[in-house]
């Protein structure tokens, strides 16, 4: 009986019976479909068996991170290539030796590809809650996975996380890859993992981003003293760090100064207007951007590289790449 169950993504017309099921017979009940979320369901000869759902991975999970061992610009860039296991059923009438591993084990199989034909990128690590007052998390134990420790109990709300600490929960991962740890560490990941070609979203630490000004303040401002409104190692510092969290066109720079907070541009040393610190826009930084000296920028960068990037690949600058022709403020369509 065993060898016949099979696995299969939930079709679309089988989803209303799907979540009825879900909502009925698993204690946290059903959940919607929210970004990148499969649904599947085993079934031995047509009868339904087993309900399982894959979402993103938690944002945050510190006993997991150290798992891992990543580093916190990395884990923002690669969370995609986690899913977390967020719902797990056996239906009732099935609750039988080895069902819930044999549906877990064929559902591993085949869930990269999927995730890769759904998202256009592959997933190389599961995640799962447990919650110890129920489950012992005996059947992820028996199926390979790790157990890496407790959460703090927090929530994920609106705004942040629930101000005051439920039940901790038990984290259990499992490698789809066999060097997953490593390729989440990796300071640059093979072309294949970044998925649509879009330039992967990073984040830079606090220090990291007070510190860009300092090393461009040296630079030669190419703009006509009355019209040098901000100053040029902040607005340089912007550029370098917009294209250093995946900004690649002269658009994407100005979006991402647009959305840095106040203590963010306070740390850059953007100009200030009645306590209100203000960032250039797009047009001001490819203004800049196109005329600046690259000879005195990349050395500049050099010796950013020299403190930053010999640890950590993914931080390395040049003039090159932040001066892009004028022609790319925008995102060029495809011939």
């Amino acid at each position: 009986m065993l060898q016949e169950i099979a696995v299969r993504l939930v079709r679309r017309e089988q989803e209303p019976r799907y979540q009825q099921l879900m909502q009925a017979h698993h204690y946290l009940g059903a959940l919607p479909k929210i970004g990148e979320t499969l649904w599947y369901v085993a079934s031995w000869r047509e009868e339904w068996v087993a309900l399982l759902s894959f979402s993103a991975a938690a944002l945050k999970i510190a006993a997991r991170d150290r798992w891992i061992g990543w580093s916190y610009r990395q884990q923002y860039a690669r969370l995609k290539l986690l899913a977390n296991n967020i719902r797990f059923c056996v239906l009732p009438a099935w609750n039988l030796p080895n069902v819930a591993s044999r549906t877990l084990a064929l559902c591993e199989q085949r869930l990269c590809e999927d995730w890769r034909q759904a998202f256009d990128h592959p997933i190389v690590l599961l995640e799962t809650f447990v919650d110890p007052q129920r489950h012992r998390g005996t059947l992820y134990l028996a199926a390979n996975w790790v157990y890496v420790g407790d959460t703090r109990g927090f929530r994920r709300i609106i705004g942040g996380y629930s101000a005051t600490a439920g039940s901790a929960k038990k984290v259990f991962v499992r490698a789809l890859h066999p060097q997953a740890r490593t390729l989440l560490c990796r300071s640059r990941l093979d072309a294949c993992y970044e998925g649509n070609g879009a330039a992967p979203k990073l984040l830079l630490t606090a220090a990291q981003l007070k510190a860009l000004p300092d090393f461009l303040r040296d630079i030669p401002d190419p703009r006509r003293v009355a019209g040098r409104r901000h100053p040029l190692p902040a607005l340089l510092a912007i550029a370098a760090g917009a294209y250093l969290c995946g900004a690649r066109t002269y658009q994407a720079m100005g979006m991402w100064a647009a959305q840095l907070p106040q203590s963010a541009r306070q740390g850059l040393r953007c100009r200030c207007v009645r306590n209100d610190y203000r960032v250039p826009s797009e047009s001001i930084i490819r203004d800049v951007l196109i005329r600046i000296d690259r000879e005195h920028l990349e050395r500049a960068l050099e010796r950013w590289n020299a403190q930053f990037a010999v640890s950590d690949a993914s931080l390395l600058l040049h003039a090159q790449a932040l001066c892009l022709p004028r022609e790319c403020a925008h995102p060029q369509p495809a011939a």
